[in-house]
């Protein structure tokens, strides 16, 4: 398949533990945020990256970890207002939390994600609230404290929120023509099959972000683990005779055009030779997606 699987790190219990078994196993990309593994995660990777100097790493801004939210007070990056809500991508914030991410990683992280900037956002503000963002964020990219930036969403796209273009748009505007913009995640998976109806009728977010050169970070591909557990014995087979129900669902992620890494959150070893088998395949036909959408609708 054109997509590699990657280490997504929201629901593992153990990040290091999860980092070194993907690694050991070829995994070339890790994706965490300050908040994972209650405000620990990037921390608990640092001594990973060390030992594996050629996996990537992709972080966050935007959700305030707990254990953060004192120490962003005391340094006057973060109001009361958004500390009691734990969210923030004010400028000050975003330049305070990207340079504690460098220092907790121990390197320059690759992509730095704009964590949900949908949360707690109305439709006339979310414009304002990216430029302003993809200023900060252009301004540590010329400071060489990240390597570039993007955007996960969890409903940004599906709402009519934004769009690519659009993003494209505000980043140009904040950083000219050589902007940073490099990324975006979403979710992609058999509960969220829109993005993949789209994609396969040639147009939406995975089709716009593969045209502008923008690497797609497919996450919650198997929505939390609930997915293997919904899954028939009818709808594996229509997928990949053979296969185990993460398997089957995993592929229609993998084989969904404009993805580039699907991000699957596992420490289990079995777990990971199984999906990593199954991301190695060559892609399911459009036919076998497009039957897989009209199977379960979007």
């Amino acid at each position: 398949m054109t997509a590699q699987l990657g280490l997504g790190t929201y629901r593992c219990p153990d990040v290091a533990e999860a980092a070194v078994r993907a690694a050991s196993r070829g995994a070339d990309w890790v994706d965490t945020a300050p908040n994972y593994e209650g405000g620990r995660a990037e921390a608990a990777l640092a001594l990973v990256l060390a030992a594996y100097p050629d996996l990537r790493v992709s972080t966050k801004v935007g959700f305030v970890p707990p254990n953060a939210r004192r120490i962003g007070l005391r340094a006057g990056v973060l109001s009361v207002d958004d500390a009691e809500r734990g969210h923030c991508l004010a400028p000050g914030y975003i330049s305070w939390q990207v340079a504690r991410s460098k220092r907790m990683l121990g390197r320059v992280p690759d992509v730095v994600f704009l964590h949900n900037p949908e949360y707690d956002c109305q439709e006339s503000e979310i414009a304002d609230r990216l430029y302003v963002a993809f200023l900060a964020l252009e301004e540590a990219c010329s400071q060489r404290v990240i390597s570039s930036y993007g955007l996960a969403t969890w409903r940004g796209f599906s709402s009519g929120l934004f769009d690519v273009p659009a993003l494209l748009e505000l980043a140009t505007k904040a950083g000219g023509p050589e902007h940073h913009l490099r990324a975006i995640q979403l979710p992609v998976s058999l509960v969220h099959l829109a993005v993949v109806a789209q994609a396969i009728d040639g147009h939406g977010p995975l089709v716009d972000a593969l045209d502008a050169g923008l690497e797609v970070f497919a996450s919650a591909p198997l929505h939390g683990g609930e997915i293997p557990g919904l899954v028939t014995r009818e709808l594996t087979d229509l997928i990949s005779p053979g296969s185990t129900p993460a398997q089957a669902a995993l592929a229609v992620v993998a084989s969904t055009t404009g993805v580039k890494r699907v991000l699957l959150s596992t420490g289990n070893p079995e777990h990971w030779t199984q999906a990593a088998d199954t991301v190695g395949r060559p892609p399911l036909s459009p036919d076998v997606l497009r039957r897989v959408v009209d199977v379960l609708g979007t």
